[in-house]
Formats: structure tokens, C-alpha cells, sequence
């Protein structure tokens, strides 16, 4: 503790000494997957603005959201805390909204007093968000610190950048050039439906797809089940009737030709939000303020594109689902600009480390560390390993160390995962053989450190009880509820019998 106060004090006179005012810009890019953008290796051209950032910026290539999908990650990202402790792992239920207090709740609320815009308010910043989120999961308790909310009229999530690049770029106008400023600007263009506008074109028709998502691949996913496999890639049955609005939005996977539809959709919306991103860096230099901006870009979550047999979505605590681009750019680190940082973090480690950088210390109920200090040295220090969970498609937690994965399931949301998956990443990318049965050792490794979190985490969770075991208790993730009677039928209607008789056989209490 003393050693924390001692670095907040080195930061605040660090701070005083190099930067005459704060303007912080975060980029929060909905379901971003991290190698599907440039700087990260991907082959396709799918974002020079961000890529030419990131060039000037540090790039951290192993950072996980520790809880996803949507509401919980951003959860955890508002209060520092894991899913376990603030109590958000669902989509829905008891376990879709924050623990806000207690028999200790004071007249201002632990989430007032020690969210991450709140912190960033103890700073001394305006904090503003232009998001339709809160209204999109009823979430909101995401306005907690934020002086200013706005969202495009009538939004849910499915507006375009453009539309939020109108409302984004008024307030930088109005606001850009006053000092000691938090603004955060959330682009949904990856999250399907993909809903790129058809003026836009087909940048990608002409390019490559990823080479592992083979057509023998494809295949054996079609003889599988679960929502948002290959036989129902946007739930638990095709809606042809969707097409007419979001035509680049594949409906089944039934030949390479919707592989395709599926890689092109989504690889556009991420070139479109990119797009938006340069639109605002082009209004940063006209406002003469672009290089005294710190900006974050990052995202809630990735999204599995035929891993795992899911397409276009984000389901499981996986590499894809979990691992989440990061992108910091930020004064006074100039000795860091362009380099890459493999250390293992959390999202709330960034942005614990980002308090530290502020000169504001980290709040006792955060599980988010800083990592300020190796920063400031120039330092690629980590965590050993991550626990990550998801609760709203399929109850798991995933391990995540070294080169490996290993994957708790609790409820597989009708996918007939295995209980549990062990996947070697640096010879298996893309998750397509469980190798628990042949590496032991390994397993035991995983399942240990697994072990060994829970025993820390439990302690302290929200209402008394693991809350992705009370997902299961109140009837399984959110989006899979009372479906699997009526999904029962469409697998017995599509020659899929031997999965139905599983599933019916298969116990979700």
C-alpha cells in the first residue's frame, strides 16, 4: 500500500511536470477480435487508421476481458472488479445486475465512489460517453461517473459509426480543445447482424480467407449443434426474412461461399468502424490537439468466427471471445511508442494501470492491478496466468497460460462441448482438438490453477455463491432458456437425431 502511494505521488509530479492538461479518448470497438486488425498480424487490410496508431503507440498483445460477453465485460470494466465479486456474468436473471451494497452501504455507493469514470473524475476529468449500451442490456449502472451521456436517438446497438461519429465529433468540436477531459466512443459495426452499408462495397471479395476454416472443417461443424452453429449461424434456426435488412449477414454455413459471406461481413464492419476512427484522428489534428490526446482503443470482447463451431458470435471463454485488442497511447511513454508488450493482463489492469498513471490510487475493491511501474521502466511484466468466464450463451471458465487453454464447462449453452477442453495454441490456433485426454500433466496444471483462483475469488463473491453455478441452478445462460425443446425438434427435422438424443439425455441442473 505504501509502495502504491509512493508511485501515485511519482505520477501525479510526472504528470504536473510533462503535461500542461488530460484529454483521454477511448475507442471501445464492439467484439473486436484482436487478429483480425492489422497491427496484430492479420492478413487482410482491415484497419489502416488503427494500425497507423498503434504504430505510435504501445500495443499489449495479450490482454482478456475477464468476463464476457457484453454486460459483464463492461461491467467489470466500469467497477474493477471480476464478474465473481460484482456479481454480473449473465444476460439476464439475478446474476445480469451489479451487487450495488449491503448492510455497509453508505449514502454514496461503492460503485459511485470507485468506478473507473468516477476515478477518472478524482483526476479531475469531464467524463462523457457517447454508447447506446446501457439501453441495449438495461444496463444502467454504466452511467455511474460519467457527467455526460449520449447515445444516437432511438439506438440499441445497431447504429453505424458514422451515426455515432455525427454525435462524437459535435462534442470533440464543442469540448476537444478544453483541458481535463475522459471520452468514451463506442463503435458497434463488427457485432453482428453485419450491417456495413451496401454504398460501402466489398473491399474483401478478392482476398483470401484464413486458411484453417477448411471446407472438410465446415462439413463436420454442419453435422453439429448448438445456436450460432453451422446449420443455424444467427441462433437456433435460420431467419431468411433478415437478409432483406442485413443482406452481408449469413444465415447458415452451408458452402465456402457463406464462409466467406461470414469473414467479408465481418472484416468489413471492421473497416467501416476504422474508417470512423481516422474521421476522428482528422478532427483531432484540425483541432490542433491530436498529440497531446491520450487514446485507448480496445473492445468488450472478440468473437469466435467458426471456432468451436460458432459463427459470428461470442459464447465461450475462449482465446477468441476473450482476447481483446489494446491499444494505448499515451503521454509522457514516448520511449514506449510502438512496441509490443506479450505480458499476460486484464482489461481492468490497463486501466488500473491508467489510475496509477494519474496520480489516483487504485481502489482497495478493484481486482484490477497496475502495472504503472514496470511501464514507466519500459518493463513487459504480467500475470502467470488468466481466469477468464462467460455466462450468458454457455457457463465456463477459462484458464489461459503459457501456450495454453483449458476450458471449464458448466453448461454448454446445447453446443455438447466436452466438460472439459484442453487446447495447445501454439500447434492448434483455433481450437480444433482437445488434447485433455493425452497431456495429463498439462490438465492437472490448468485445473490447479483453476483451483487455486476459486479458493482465492470465492470468499468474496457476489450473494454469497458462485454465480455462474447459480446461472446453471436458475436455468442456464441467458440466451439459451427454455430453447431446447423447441431446438430439440428443428435437430431431429434436420437429420441431426443422434445430437437431439444426447441433448435430451444430457442433465442442465
Amino acid at each position: 500500500r505504501q509502495q502504491t502511494k509512493i508511485n501515485a505521488l511519482l505520477f501525479t509530479i510526472f504528470r504536473h511536470k510533462r503535461l500542461t492538461k488530460m484529454r483521454f479518448l477511448y475507442i471501445d470497438i464492439d467484439t473486436q477480435r484482436a487478429d483480425h486488425l492489422g497491427c496484430y498480424g492479420y492478413h487482410r487490410n482491415t484497419s489502416p487508421n488503427i494500425d497507423a496508431i498503434a504504430a505510435k503507440a504501445m500495443q499489449f498483445n495479450n490482454v482478456y476481458a475477464s468476463d464476457t460477453p457484453c454486460l459483464p465485460s463492461r461491467s467489470a470494466l466500469l467497477t474493477g472488479q471480476f464478474g465473481i465479486h460484482n456479481g454480473v456474468v449473465n444476460h439476464g436473471g439475478t446474476d445480469a445486475d451489479p451487487v450495488l451494497g449491503g448492510i455497509d452501504r453508505k449514502f454514496w455507493s461503492q460503485l459511485h465512489l470507485s468506478s473507473f469514470p468516477s476515478m477518472l473524475k478524482k483526476a479531475g476529468l469531464l467524463t462523457a460517453s457517447i454508447s447506446s449500451f446501457a439501453q441495449r442490456h438495461s444496463a444502467f449502472h454504466w452511467y455511474a461517473g460519467f457527467d455526460e451521456a449520449q447515445r444516437v436517438p432511438g439506438s440499441f446497438g445497431l447504429e453505424t459509426a458514422d451515426q455515432v461519429y455525427e454525435l462524437a465529433s459535435d462534442w470533440l468540436t464543442r469540448k476537444g480543445q478544453e483541458d481535463d477531459w475522459f471520452l468514451h466512443v463506442h463503435l458497434w459495426d463488427p457485432h453482428t447482424p453485419y450491417r456495413a452499408p451496401a454504398s460501402f462495397g466489398d473491399p474483401f471479395a478478392d482476398q483470401p480467407l484464413p486458411e484453417w476454416l477448411t471446407e472438410e472443417v465446415r462439413h463436420q461443424h454442419w453435422q453439429q449443434c448448438g445456436p450460432h452453429s453451422a446449420q443455424e449461424c444467427s441462433g437456433f434456426s435460420p431467419n431468411e426474412k433478415a437478409r432483406k435488412y442485413f443482406p452481408r449477414q449469413p444465415q447458415q454455413i452451408g458452402d465456402m461461399h457463406a464462409v466467406r459471406e461470414m469473414f467479408d461481413g465481418y472484416d468489413t464492419g471492421v473497416l467501416y468502424a476504422d474508417k470512423y476512427v481516422g474521421q476522428i484522428m482528422n478532427l483531432l489534428a484540425k483541432l490542433d490537439i491530436d498529440d497531446d490526446v491520450a487514446i485507448m482503443i480496445s473492445s468488450d470482447h472478440g468473437e469466435t468466427l467458426g471456432e468451436l463451431n460458432v459463427y459470428g458470435d461470442h459464447q465461450t471463454a475462449d482465446q477468441f471471445t476473450s482476447h481483446i485488442p489494446m491499444i494505448l497511447k499515451w503521454p509522457g511513454t514516448e520511449k514506449n511508442q510502438g512496441k509490443k508488450f506479450e505480458a499476460m493482463h486484464y482489461q481492468i489492469d490497463i486501466t488500473a494501470t491508467i489510475l496509477e498513471m494519474l496520480g489516483i490510487e487504485v481502489p482497495a475493491s478493484w481486482d484490477g492491478e497496475s502495472f504503472a511501474e514496470h511501464l514507466q521502466k519500459g518493463d513487459d511484466e504480467g500475470r502467470s496466468h488468466l481466469i477468464v468466464s462467460q455466462g450468458a450463451w454457455t457457463c465456463q471458465r477459462g484458464v489461459r497460460w503459457g501456450n495454453n487453454l483449458l476450458i471449464d464447462t458448466m453448461h454448454d449453452g446445447y453446443h455438447l462441448f466436452d466438460d472439459v477442453m484442453l487446447f495447445d495454441l501454439a500447434n492448434d490456433p483455433h481450437e480444433t482438438k482437445n488434447i485433455a485426454e493425452e497431456d495429463q500433466s498439462t490438465l492437472n496444471e490448468g485445473q490447479a490453477l483453476l483451483g487455486h483462483w476459486l479458493a482465492d475469488n470465492l470468499p468474496r463473491a457476489a450473494r454469497g455463491r458462485d454465480p455462474l453455478r447459480n446461472v446453471v441452478v436458475e436455468g442456464g445462460p441467458f440466451h439459451v432458456r427454455g430453447q431446447l425443446p423447441k431446438y430439440l425438434e428443428r435437430l431431429k427435422a434436420t437429420g441431426r437425431s443422434v445430437a437431439a438424443e444426447i441433448l435430451e439425455e444430457k442433465s442442465y441442473t
